[in-house]
């Protein structure tokens, strides 16, 4: 059933124009049109003065939230197992047996 309805679809493809071929010189004109609407210098704006940040009391709070405390331990046992130096004095701890 399906089989003899194949070959009788029209996709279109036929009736479509062929598309013309482009010379090679021709796509460096196109190119080189673009950009003559773009000056050659750049505009400067008004000089802006460097604003000293105001000093605010802190709004976050004092404690670490687990997802803080979890990124900070995954970046520094990542550090390690890269061989970083270990940051922290080992005690040595001796069993009394």
């Amino acid at each position: 059933m399906a089989d003899d309805d194949f070959n009788d679809m029209d996709m279109g493809y036929e009736d479509e124009p062929p598309e013309p071929e482009i010379e090679e010189g021709a796509e460096d004109d196109v190119d080189n049109n673009n950009n003559e609407d773009v000056p050659g210098e750049p505009i400067e704006t008004g000089d802006k003065e460097e604003q000293e940040p105001v000093e605010r009391p802190c709004k976050t709070s004092k404690y670490m939230t687990k997802y803080e405390r979890a990124r900070i331990l995954g970046t520094r046992a990542l550090q390690i197992s890269m061989n970083a130096p270990v940051m922290v004095e080992l005690e040595v701890r001796q069993t009394h047996l």
